[in-house]
């Protein structure tokens, strides 16, 4: 990944939510029900595995599918191990998981899959990092291990994206900067909702900590839409105007990337799929066996 875990690490200084405290219980509840509603929108794999460029992006797609639609199983078993219910989520979740949709395959790498689950890396590490309950630690482990290929697999295709179409970067570039402004925009309310439901005497050890946390997942943020290659310096370094301006582009970028960036689907290209090819060469180059 462009970012490694170490650097995505936050370190909490042993800090632990008390899964006896129901406090605790119902907070982890809110915070799982975010990550349920994001999981769910691993539907969207399907939209995408019909408009896949190339074979080997249909078979991840298909492997991701599976691993979505597991990973909401697996948090219907956390909010159950904390005695919570599913319920609907924030609305900004909603617009960053779903109203952020993409509308090429760019889109859907850079924004969804290298940003978007890059975020979700950040809260599992914490998760699993401040939760000592070990079977929840067990589910969040083998989850984050498939959110990074999910990751890895958007940042390769995000430059092979830009390699092929470079004028198509400041279009990516500013909804990178409308998911920054959302998240700083997200940051108020969730810290008036964490601290809201604290009335830990001294403060509570986790959530005295966030603040400082939601400020290193939005650097992380910031770092790997740099090395994604959308920008060359930070996304806060672009000014309220500079971000206005390319605000009022957007519908133009929009619309012309519903045009210009379609490609054949795969039942009309597969024969020139690099996956069909290597596979002709290989068979061309064997001698022919007497049947």
């Amino acid at each position: 990944m462009y970012l490694s875990r170490e650097e995505m690490h936050f370190d909490f200084r042993g800090a632990r939510f008390e899964l006896a405290s129901s406090e605790d219980r119902k907070l982890l509840g809110w915070v799982f029900n975010q990550f349920l509603y994001g999981e769910v929108t691993g539907i969207q794999c399907g939209y995408w595995l019909f408009r896949a460029p190339h074979l080997n992006a249909a078979a991840f797609l298909a492997k991701q599918a599976g691993e979505e639609m597991s990973h909401v199983k697996r948090i219907l078993r956390i909010l159950n191990l904390l005695h919570e219910s599913a319920s609907l989520p924030h609305p900004a979740i909603k617009f960053l998981s779903t109203g952020m949709m993409g509308g090429s395959w760019g889109e859907h790498v850079a924004l969804e899959m290298a940003l978007g689950e890059g975020l979700v890396l950040h809260v599992f590490y914490a998760m699993e990092q401040t939760i000592d309950d070990p079977e929840i630690k067990k589910i969040l482990r083998s989850a984050f291990e498939e959110e990074e290929s999910h990751v890895r697999f958007g940042e390769t295709e995000t430059k092979a994206w830009l390699e092929k179409h470079p004028t198509d970067r400041n279009h990516l570039l500013t909804q990178a900067w409308i998911q920054v402004v959302a998240l700083r925009f997200l940051k108020r309310f969730v810290l008036k909702k964490l601290l809201a439901n604290s009335t830990r005497s001294g403060g509570h050890p986790v959530l005295s900590q966030f603040g400082e946390f939601y400020d290193h997942v939005i650097r992380n943020f910031e770092t790997r839409i740099q090395r994604l290659g959308l920008s060359s310096v930070p996304v806060s370094k672009i000014s309220l105007m500079g971000g206005i301006a390319r605000l009022f582009l957007l519908p133009w970028y929009k619309f012309r990337s519903r045009f210009i960036w379609k490609h054949k689907p795969l039942t009309g290209s597969y024969l020139e799929d690099p996956v069909v090819l290597k596979e002709a060469l290989r068979t061309s180059a064997q001698p022919v066996r007497e049947l």
